[in-house]
């Protein structure tokens, strides 16, 4: 075994330091080119018919988050008319110990009544003045039949699937998985959720 050179005794040659020259000017063009682009903004679909989407969603698949970590399974959302013309949202999911949590909210339309932007609070009602307590809710993905839909909202840190079905079939989920590529979303991180007959 030979001895390790030490960096005193190692003199580069004219050659090695035009190589190190050379991939140190280049090195900041290497970074800017493993670096992706920032996806575009989030696109919503056109136009939301509220009525349509009212009743219970079952959560297919969704992006973790710190509020929904006590869920196990059998996730769903129940959306309700209010006489005021918001929402009631209803979320429900099964504990590991066998008990179900519900999480009783409130949803209005941002904008025009056919807005697929909607603004949703957890918060207690005397709080809703805050801008803050009420969260993005966009409908960025939904089906002609109002079956199938994704939720999202500007930043994409937030992702869930929903289906009017607790199961949805192989084939028109991995289409939505393809959508949702396109739209700049990780499909890699999605976490399916177990409902009644489900594989997963």
């Amino acid at each position: 075994m030979t001895t390790p050179t030490t960096a005193s005794s190692f003199t580069p040659s004219p050659t090695l330091r035009q190589l190190a020259l050379t991939l140190a000017l280049l090195s900041p063009f290497a970074a800017s080119a493993q670096t992706s682009a920032p996806p575009e903004p989030l696109q919503t679909i056109a136009r939301l018919d509220v009525g349509r989407y009212l009743g219970t969603w079952y959560e297919i698949a969704k992006y973790p988050n710190r509020f929904q970590r006590q869920c196990v399974a059998d996730t769903s959302a129940l959306y309700r008319l209010r006489d005021d013309g918001q929402l009631d949202v209803i979320n429900r999911c099964r504990q590991a110990n066998g008990e179900v949590a519900e999480a009783v909210g409130r949803a209005r339309q941002d904008g025009p009544a056919d807005s697929p932007k909607l603004k949703v609070r957890f918060a207690p009602a005397w709080l809703s003045w805050l801008p803050m307590v009420w969260g993005n809710y966009w409908v960025i993905d939904i089906d002609a039949d109002y079956q199938l839909v994704a939720v999202s909202e500007p930043d994409r840190e937030y992702l869930w699937v929903l289906s009017r079905t607790p199961t949805v079939e192989a084939g028109v989920y991995q289409a939505l998985l393809g959508r949702l590529r396109e739209k700049g979303f990780e499909v890699g991180r999605l976490e399916r959720t177990t409902q009644p007959g489900s594989l997963n």
